[in-house]
C-alpha cells in the first residue's frame, strides 16, 4: 500500500530507411534538454543518435527521451519518459527529458485531457523504449558474435556470456541502422526499478529558477503583444468604437477589428493593456438575454421533465414509484464555473506565405492545427504547433478559440504575434463549466430501495448524467434522464467533467436515502454492490470489485467507525476517468465554522507510474474541487454580463483553509489509467455529507 500525506497548505511507430533500419520522422528539438535529475552522471554527448522517435542516445551513453504529450501539470513530461527508460533498461540519473512538438508521423494521440496521457500511451511507451533495448542488444550480440538471448542488460550495460561488456553509448551509432524487430519482450512489472519509484517532476529546477517554459515567455525577433477587446456580455454583436485614445498610448502600433471583437496591437503588454481599457465600444444585445437566473430557472423547469428518450431505463420506474411506500426526491443546482488558470491564455502566430508557425499552450495541438488549417484554407503540412509547458489547464487549453484569435491578428497585420489575456478577459471570455441542475428520486418499499430516477438539465453540453455509472444496474427499476439547454454562453470541459458536479448531487443523495434506510452511508452502498453480484441489470462502466475495494479502504484508513471529538465524517464515492476513488473528509464543527481538516483517499488506478506525481495529482484534485465546493460560483447579470472578473470577486481556496490529504493507492499490476481528474469529484459530496452526519 502506497501511503503519502499532504500537511495543510500511442503505439510506436516508425518507418525503416531505404536499405536499412534506422528510424526517420522525428525532428529533434533545438531547444534546452532538462535532465531528469540535477546532475547527469555522463558527460554530454559530441554525438547524437536517434534510435526512434522518442529517443536518441549519445556517444557517452547519456540518453533523451522525448515527452509527446502536452504538459499542464500532469507530470507526464516526467512520467513518460519514466516508462520509456523502465523498458529501455537505463538508469534515470543517465536520462535527459526533451518537450516533443506536435509531430503526427511519430507520435499518436498527443492530448492532454481525460486522464488519457498515460493510459492511452502505455503500451506505446513500453514498446518504444523495449525496441531500443532489443536494438541495441542485437548490435552488442552480432559484435561478440552471440546470440543476443545469451547477453544480459541492466541499466544501459550489456553483457555478454564471458563476461564483455559494452555500455549504450559505445553501441548507439550501430544501433540507429540496425533493423527493427518485428516484436520484443516488454518487462515484468515484478522487475520494474523505474516505474513504481518516486521520481522528482523533471522541470522544477527550470521552474525554480525562472527558465522560459511557459507560453507566456515566448519570445521571437520581429514578434508584436497584442490585447483583445470582447463583447462584455454574451450573445453581444459590436456596433461601433472609438479608438483614438487607445491609439495615443505610448507603444500602441495599431488597433484592428476582427469580426465582433477588436485587437490592441504594441510593442508590450503593458501599453496593449493600457489601450484596451480606452476603447470606447458600442455594443447591441440580443432578443433573450441569458442571465444567471433566467438559465437556473429553464434548468429546474426541464429536470423536472421526462425526455421520449430516456438514455437508461431499466424496469418500470412508474410502477415501482405506484407501489412505494415513501419517495424521496431532490433537487441540487451547480453554477458556472470559470478554469482560472494561473497562466492567462496566450498563443504565438506567425501567419506566413510559405509557412504558420504556432507556439504555445495548448491542450490539444492536432485538433488546434486542423481548425488553424480550416480558417486560412490551407494544408496542415504547412502549420507547425511547438508545445510549451502550460501553467494550468483544467481543460481549457483543450479549446483552441484563443490560438484562432492569435492567427487571426497575425494574418490581418502581416506580422507575428504572441495574443495575451488579462485577468479579466480570461475569466469573462467564456469557455465555461456549463451550469446544471439534477432530480433525484428514489423509492423505497418495504424498507428496501425499489426504484432509483435521476433527471439532469446542462447548458449546451448535451450530456448531464452518464447512464452506465453507479449506481446503475444495481437497481432493478432505474432510469436516466438527460436534458440540453441552448445558451449563447460559451461552454468548456472543466476538470472532471459532469463528473464533477454529477458525483455532488449523487452522493448526497444517496447519503441521505441511506439516513432514511437507516443504514451506514458506506455499509449502504456495500450492500447495493454486493447484492448485485452475479445480477446486474444491463451493462455499467465500473467494476464492482474495484468499487468495494476503494470503499473498503477507506473504510480502514479513515477510522470510519471512531468517534473524533468535534469532528464529523463525511463519505462519497465516485467512478471516472477508468479510475475508482473513495474519500471520507474529516470535518471540524468545535470552533464555530466547520473547517475540512482531514480527507482521506483510497484510488484504484493499477500501476502507479511516478508515485510522488501520483500523489501530487490526487492532493492537487481534492484541494481543487474542496475550494470550489465551498467558494466557486461565476454569475451573470440581467445583461448577461459576468459579475465577477479577478481574484477579488472570485473566491478560491487559500493555504490555511487545505487540509491534509492522505492517499492510498490500491496495489495493482494491470495497466494504469487515468488520475489527474478523478479525485476531485467525490469531495463536494464527502464535505456536504459530512454537514449532514
Amino acid at each position: 500500500m502506497i501511503k503519502t500525506t499532504y500537511n495543510r497548505r500511442s503505439f510506436l511507430k516508425v518507418s525503416a530507411a531505404t536499405g536499412g533500419g534506422m528510424l526517420l520522422g522525428f525532428n529533434w528539438l533545438a531547444g534546452c534538454s532538462t535532465p531528469a535529475q540535477a546532475d547527469l552522471a555522463k558527460a554530454l554527448p559530441s554525438q547524437w543518435y536517434p534510435i526512434n522517435a522518442y529517443l536518441k542516445i549519445g556517444d557517452t551513453g547519456l540518453v533523451t527521451i522525448i515527452s509527446p504529450n502536452p504538459e499542464i501539470g500532469q507530470g507526464v513530461k516526467t512520467s513518460m519518459p519514466m516508462i520509456v527508460a523502465e523498458e529501455l533498461d537505463v538508469e534515470w540519473k543517465d536520462v535527459v527529458v526533451e518537450q516533443g512538438n506536435l509531430d503526427t508521423g511519430a507520435f499518436t494521440r498527443q492530448v492532454a485531457g481525460g486522464s488519457q496521457s498515460i493510459r492511452q500511451s502505455w503500451d506505446g511507451l513500453r514498446t518504444a523504449g523495449a525496441t531500443a533495448r532489443q536494438m541495441l542488444l542485437e548490435t552488442a550480440a552480432a559484435r561478440w558474435g552471440v546470440a543476443a538471448s545469451a547477453c544480459t542488460v541492466a541499466n544501459g550495460i550489456i553483457t555478454s556470456p564471458t563476461g564483455e561488456k559494452l555500455g549504450y553509448g559505445e553501441l548507439a551509432a550501430e544501433a540507429a541502422t540496425a533493423t527493427i524487430p518485428e516484436e520484443v519482450a516488454l518487462k515484468d512489472p515484478k522487475d520494474y526499478t523505474i516505474i513504481g519509484k518516486g521520481k522528482r517532476n523533471v522541470d522544477i529546477p527550470a521552474i525554480v529558477t525562472g527558465k522560459p517554459l511557459y507560453g507566456i515567455d515566448t519570445q521571437r525577433e520581429g514578434m508584436v503583444v497584442a490585447a483583445m477587446m470582447r463583447p462584455p456580455g454574451f450573445g453581444q454583436t459590436l456596433v461601433s468604437f472609438d479608438d483614438s485614445a487607445a491609439r495615443a498610448v505610448e507603444g500602441v502600433i495599431d488597433v484592428v477589428r476582427i469580426g465582433d471583437k477588436i485587437a490592441v496591437i504594441a510593442s508590450s503588454t503593458w501599453p496593449a493593456f493600457k489601450a484596451k481599457k480606452l476603447i470606447q465600444a458600442t455594443w447591441k444585445s440580443p432578443e433573450l438575454i441569458h442571465s444567471s437566473a433566467y438559465i437556473s430557472a429553464e434548468l429546474s423547469k426541464l429536470a423536472q421533465q421526462r425526455t421520449d428518450k430516456p438514455s437508461r431505463n431499466d424496469g418500470d420506474v412508474d410502477e415501482a414509484f405506484a407501489a412505494a411506500d415513501k419517495i424521496l426526491e431532490r433537487e441540487y443546482e451547480g453554477p458556472f464555473l470559470p478554469h482560472n488558470c494561473m497562466e492567462p491564455m496566450n498563443f504565438y502566430a506567425d501567419v506566413r506565405d510559405d509557412a504558420v508557425e504556432l507556439h504555445g499552450p495548448i491542450q490539444t495541438p492536432e485538433g488546434t492545427r486542423k481548425d488553424v488549417a480550416e480558417l486560412l484554407g490551407r494544408p496542415e503540412s504547412e502549420i507547425s504547433i511547438g508545445l510549451t509547458r502550460m501553467g494550468g489547464g483544467f481543460g481549457r487549453r483543450l479549446f483552441s478559440d484563443f490560438v484562432i484569435e492569435a492567427v487571426e491578428i497575425s494574418r490581418e497585420i502581416k506580422k507575428p504575434v504572441k495574443l495575451v489575456y488579462t485577468r479579466e478577459d480570461d475569466m469573462t471570455a467564456g469557455v465555461y463549466r456549463p451550469a446544471a441542475t439534477y432530480r433525484i428520486k428514489a423509492a423505497i418499499k418495504e424498507g428496501q430501495l425499489s426504484a432509483y430516477h435521476i433527471s439532469g438539465a446542462i447548458v449546451n453540453l448535451g450530456l448531464a448524467v452518464f447512464p452506465d455509472r453507479f449506481p446503475a444496474g444495481l437497481i432493478s427499476n432505474y432510469r436516466v434522464d438527460n436534458h440540453n439547454f441552448e445558451s449563447p454562453v460559451t461552454f468548456g470541459y472543466w476538470r472532471a467533467p459532469i463528473s464533477n458536479y454529477l458525483a455532488t448531487a449523487d452522493q448526497m443523495f444517496q447519503d441521505e436515502l441511506a439516513k432514511e434506510l437507516g443504514k451506514d452511508p458506506i455499509e449502504f452502498r456495500l450492500e447495493l454492490l454486493r447484492n448485485a453480484k452475479g445480477k446486474v441489470v444491463g451493462e455499467i462502466e465500473y467494476d464492482l470489485d474495484k468499487s468495494i475495494r476503494v470503499m473498503e479502504l477507506v473504510l480502514e484508513k479513515s477510522n470510519w467507525d471512531k468517534t473524533e471529538p468535534g469532528v464529523k465524517k463525511g463519505f462519497s464515492y465516485y467512478y471516472s476517468h477508468n479510475t475508482h476513488v473513495a474519500e471520507v473528509a474529516h470535518v471540524r464543527h468545535d470552533d464555530g465554522e466547520p473547517r475540512v481538516e482531514n480527507v482521506t483517499c483510497a484510488i484504484e488506478c493499477g500501476i502507479v507510474v511516478n508515485p510522488m506525481g501520483a500523489m501530487q495529482q490526487a492532493q492537487g484534485g481534492v484541494i481543487d474541487g474542496l475550494g470550489h465546493h465551498l467558494y466557486g460560483r461565476l454569475t451573470l447579470d440581467a445583461e448577461g454580463i459576468p459579475e465577477q472578473n479577478n481574484f477579488h470577486q472570485f473566491r478560491l481556496i487559500r493555504m490555511k483553509e487545505t487540509p491534509q490529504v492522505e492517499v492510498h493507492f490500491v496495489p495493482s499490476t494491470e495497466s494504469p489509467t487515468g488520475l489527474g481528474e478523478p479525485t476531485l469529484p467525490p469531495i463536494s459530496g464527502a464535505v456536504a455529507n459530512a454537514g449532514m452526519a
